[in-house]
């Protein structure tokens, strides 16, 4: 069996490209994990799709199949070329694939490096699957590796000490360009995460925030939490003409804002469009500042030299959690062949005890204390050699012997 990842991320794929591939609701991810599994090569897959990333990971029997598998859907969903989506995607396979996504969950391959939102969504990415019997063992023993390690990641160095999420970036920026954000009437649009944290970030700041949403109680139930007003989404085309700072991040598959209700103001205004597909689709020269996901790279790039440090030591910490994961999973791939070498112990116990009382060399009485002590000696003789191999020590023996045990499988008929 192997891993494969097919990563689409801000590094590598365009905003378009990305848009094209995103899966912002459960049932499209539905959708797209049962078309994975539908190749007879891929047994588990976990679809992970954020605003900076669409990725598929998966256990597989052949990485070839499975890669121009998984290639065709995305090809079929976004009517990008196969050729096009292949020359923008990193592939990553097995010890490689392990790696990335170790390095994914503690926030390292983030625009933002060591913002915390990354984790939260693998693993809500990691829960859809599993939940929906998308995947099994084989992704959940390499997910709670890799949450383990970020974890450690977090404890043990300064990476996220000042969390940093696109959401707090964005709001960075309208500092950048606001000299006072207090009293200034900002209109957020959606109540996701990314919109809750935008949303305490402005209050905190004194901004006067109000929220708005198709589903109202759900407008109402965030603004509540964050101290903030609401208004309804009827009134979409009317705020987006007098508000000053707007934030937008909703799932939307369309463009909610466009060119037929911008208006024109006599004041500048401030636009985030933080959602993936976009909704802001704006032409005109309005006295709009408008920033998109990737134009928030610029206080990324600042952000970026004072974790460099902490990022370094960060990748130390992933590299011994891959060790650990490795380690870990040789011993359950040993554990059956050790299981097999006590068994035909026992058997090879009990032939010879029965061959030395026909010859007459115990009594009969004696057989079943000459079958344990056979079995005994045995284990006492196997005991040191499965620890060797369990522990991973003297790696050139404990390889050659394994292969020697894996060889007593293929034939049961045989004899020691």
């Amino acid at each position: 069996m192997h891993y494969l990842n097919i990563s689409f991320t801000h590094k590598n794929a365009s905003l378009e490209i990305r848009e094209k591939l995103s899966y912002s609701d459960d049932d499209s991810k539905h959708t797209c994990l049962t078309i994975l599994l539908n190749s007879p090569t891929i047994s588990e897959a976990i679809l992970f799709s954020t605003c900076n990333r669409m990725e598929v990971m998966c256990n597989c029997l052949d990485v070839e199949e499975a890669t121009t598998h998984i290639f065709t859907m995305l090809a079929n969903r976004s009517g990008i070329s196969i050729e096009e989506l292949k020359g923008c995607a990193d592939i990553f396979d097995d010890s490689s694939a392990i790696h990335h996504l170790f390095s994914v969950a503690a926030s390292l391959d983030s625009m933002v490096i060591g913002e915390t939102q990354i984790v939260g969504q693998l693993k809500d990415a990691f829960r859809f699957a599993y939940d929906h019997n998308f995947c099994g063992k084989k992704l959940a023993r390499a997910m709670k590796f890799a949450f383990k390690s970020a974890a450690n990641v977090r404890n043990a160095t300064s990476i996220s000490s000042k969390p940093v999420s696109m959401a707090s970036v964005a709001v960075n920026k309208m500092k950048s360009l606001v000299d006072d954000v207090h009293g200034k009437k900002t209109l957020i649009i959606g109540v996701g995460e990314m919109s809750e944290i935008t949303a305490k970030h402005l209050v905190n700041a004194g901004a006067d925030v109000y929220i708005m949403n198709r589903t109202m109680h759900k407008a109402e139930a965030l603004a509540k939490e964050c101290k903030a007003k609401t208004i309804p989404f009827s009134a979409l085309s009317s705020a987006i003409n007098e508000f000053e700072i707007l934030y937008t991040a909703t799932s939307s598959y369309e463009p909610i804002i466009t060119d037929e209700i911008i208006e024109s103001c006599d004041f500048d205004r401030y636009w985030f469009d933080l959602a993936l597909p976009r909704d802001i689709n704006y032409n005109k020269g309005e006295r709009i500042h408008l920033f998109v996901i990737d134009d928030l790279k610029i206080i990324v790039d600042e952000n970026l030299s004072a974790r460099q440090e902490a990022a370094r030591a960060a990748h130390g910490i992933i590299g011994r959690g891959i060790v650990e994961f490795f380690e870990w999973l040789n011993t359950q791939d040993i554990e059956p062949l050790i299981k097999e070498i006590y068994i035909r112990a026992e058997e090879a116990a009990q032939k010879e005890s029965s061959r030395a009382m026909k010859a007459g060399y115990i009594p009969k009485e004696y057989e079943y204390e000459a079958k344990k002590m056979c079995e005994q000696a045995l284990k006492h003789f196997l005991h040191d050699i499965t620890l060797k191999i369990r522990s991973g020590e003297e790696d050139t023996h404990s390889e050659l012997i394994s292969k020697a045990i894996a060889s007593l499988s293929k034939d049961k008929n045989k004899g020691l």
